[in-house]
């Protein structure tokens, strides 16, 4: 069996399209309005977990024990092997989480670059 038996025979051709600037000058380009709100209450904590800096050989240790490396809120409840309802991860909804991720991160990238330790444990 071969793989080019079960490939698609079609192709296409793409190629650079020119723009006449004169055209482009002439229109007028309107935005979007965008809707955030003027101030985020949680800044101040995302920008302070955002510049913790891990200099700390402990201190990394504990961060990388401390936050999971997978949500442990995300389940699958099954009966005689069928799926009867999933949990999805909660961790999505902690809005800190994009930086509490990082943090971690930063954690297992001293503990890996800066001391030469093996985080294998971690992952």
């Amino acid at each position: 069996m071969k793989v080019f038996d079960n490939t698609t025979k079609k192709f296409f051709v793409a190629s650079w399209v020119f723009i006449n600037h004169t055209e482009v000058n002439n229109t007028r380009l309107t935005q979007l309005p965008i809707s955030r709100s003027g101030w985020d209450i949680l800044k101040p904590l995302r920008r302070w977990l955002d510049n913790v800096e891990v200099s700390d050989r402990q201190l990394a240790h504990r961060i990388c024990q401390m936050i999971p490396a997978q949500c442990p809120f995300e389940r699958d409840i099954k009966l005689f092997g069928k799926t009867l309802l999933h949990i999805p991860p909660m961790c999505k909804l902690n809005p800190l989480y994009e930086e509490v991720v990082s943090l971690r991160f930063r954690a297992l990238c001293y503990l890996a670059d800066e001391c030469g330790e093996d985080i294998s444990q971690y992952c």
